[in-house]
């Protein structure tokens, strides 16, 4: 603890200033991705109320265990817009989705081009490409056979028939509206990927501010595999999960244990205080829920 914390101190300011920057652009970029499937739902909402309302899911995110709580945020706060908590909650899956497609492309681009964990490591490109290959087979279904999609789920009316009917019929309507919207998607899509490289890019100002011989490519390969498994629930804030992906990786670039902790706990950090600025917004909600009532009206 006392090498981390004397690393820690001497640690560029500059960097670290541009990571939290960086940080902010994949925010904002966030919020408008929503925004953008919302406006392909016929829901209209302000940039800055939508990008309030993720910054508070941020903070729930960071202060909860998994990554769950700030999507049960997004949805209360766009549900009254939207007519529809099955169609606010049908957009943030549908967001959750995009993010998990670019992570697993990110993470297997990484992989293969120039990586030091090309080839030969523990999970190799072949298998971060599978995986993507296998999430668009699912996903491109959903989105232009929503009738197909929607008698898939039919096995769930043996626990509820008038329930399920009534939310895979509004299930099928909202997929149906994705479908005349392509660009939309393609657009949201490639959002998703811009965040991910945002967010890699901001491990990379860290590791830079540290002095970490890591580069882009195998961060674009441990940050992505990283948010995967810290959407388990086993921990507050990924602690320790996260830990144990870099830690797990670096090893076997042959990297110290000590720069894959210090590398995660100052990301950690940065991220934890960025997303004060959550609860800045939370306990302002007043006005944002106001234009949230205003839009539904």
């Amino acid at each position: 603890m006392a090498r981390l914390w004397l690393a820690a101190r001497h640690a560029s300011s500059g960097w670290l200033f541009g990571a939290l920057m960086l940080y902010g652009m994949a925010v904002a970029a966030s919020a408008w991705r929503w925004g953008t499937l919302l406006a392909a739902q016929d829901v209209r909402l302000p940039f800055r109320v939508l990008t309030s309302s993720f910054l508070v899911a941020t903070f729930f995110n960071n202060f909860l265990p998994s990554n769950i709580g700030g999507d049960v945020v997004r949805v209360t706060d766009t549900a009254r817009a939207a007519g529809s908590r099955t169609l606010a909650a049908t957009v943030v899956l549908l967001d959750r989705g995009l993010g998990l497609l670019s992570l697993a492309l990110v993470a297997a681009i990484g992989a293969t081009v120039g990586s030091r964990l090309s080839g030969g490591g523990p999970i190799p490109p072949a298998l971060l490409w599978s995986g993507f290959a296998v999430g668009a087979a699912i996903a491109i279904p959903a989105f232009y056979k929503p009738e197909l999609f929607a008698r898939m789920l039919q096995p769930l009316r043996t626990f509820h028939p008038e329930w399920v009917d009534a939310r895979l019929s509004r299930l099928t309507d909202v997929m149906s509206r994705f479908s005349a919207a392509p660009s939309a998607l393609g657009r949201c899509f490639i959002g998703a990927l811009a965040v991910q490289a945002v967010n890699v890019a901001f491990y990379v100002a860290i590791a830079h501010s540290l002095n970490l011989p890591i580069g882009f490519s195998e961060l674009a390969v441990i940050v992505p595999i990283s948010f995967i498994v810290q959407l388990a629930p086993l921990s507050v804030n990924g602690f320790g999960v996260r830990e144990a992906t870099f830690g797990f990786y670096f090893t076997r670039i042959g990297l110290p244990l000590e720069s894959a902790l210090l590398l995660s706990f100052l990301g950690a950090a940065l991220v934890m205080l960025f997303s004060l600025s959550g609860a800045v917004a939370y306990l302002s909600r007043g006005r944002g829920l106001a234009q949230l009532d205003a839009a539904s009206i």
